[in-house]
């Protein structure tokens, strides 16, 4: 029964392997994850927002006794440490302007390898497309293995809404999920921003999520709103 929509509740989002769908579209991506070993002991991921980068690097994380930061938060000091355990470094592209930074992040690469740790990189894109300044970390990011999820599939885009949907204490019907699924913009964010904007509409009007609300936010311009089911 979906939950009655008088508070504004918090999203908690769900990262263990239990939550995580797999399908033709990711399924790659979770056996490298799985894997006991990598060439070079190095793995890039990649895929667009919300595709899963940070779940599966949560899930590899949680398997191996490792640690996540975001490339930014990366301290030159800190490099020691860090490379002590497996290590996770998310969001490298975004210090493409910081040479600094890539420096910083040039030797966790290099001592975590030499210490045996295994590191697991992430960017929305492909490395080759990361175009960092620094030569000698955007060389060693290409010579990493590669994996990238896929844009979603029909069963993965379903499961990535229904995740969405429990973050935030939600429950719609079955019917309310093949709807966006058929009809809306087949992108990760796509869906995060759908499902933002029903929990916003239903918790503003004090009701329920159905198919009618779904076909209202997808057609936010039309003035014509199916009856509900």
């Amino acid at each position: 029964m979906a939950r009655q929509l008088s508070f504004d509740l918090p999203a908690k989002t769900a990262l263990g392997r239990e939550d995580f769908f797999v399908s033709p579209a990711n399924a790659l991506a979770v056996a490298m994850i799985s894997a006991t070993s990598w060439p070079g002991n190095k793995l890039v991921l990649s895929g667009p927002a919300g595709s899963g980068k940070t779940h599966l690097a949560h899930v590899w994380a949680a398997e191996t006794g490792g640690r996540i930061i975001q490339a930014r938060d990366v301290r030159y000091d800190d490099v020691p440490n860090l490379a002590r355990t497996p290590i996770a470094v998310e969001n490298i592209p975004m210090v493409a302007g910081d040479i600094e930074q890539q420096k910083t992040l040039f030797h966790l690469h290099n001592l975590a390898l030499a210490e045996g740790r295994a590191l697991l990189m992430t960017g929305r894109l492909a490395p080759k497309l990361w175009q960092l300044p620094l030569p000698d970390l955007q060389s060693r990011i290409e010579g990493a293995h590669h994996v990238a999820l896929d844009p979603p599939d029909d069963a993965l885009l379903g499961a990535v809404l229904a995740k969405l949907f429990v973050d935030r204490q939600l429950n719609p019907g079955p019917e309310v999920i093949a709807y966006l699924v058929k009809h809306m913009d087949r992108r990760f964010e796509t869906a995060a921003e759908v499902v933002a904007r029903l929990d916003q509409l239903a918790l503003s009007e004090k009701r329920e999520i159905t198919r009618a609300l779904a076909v209202r936010v997808l057609n936010s311009d039309s003035k014509d709103v199916e009856p509900d089911n």
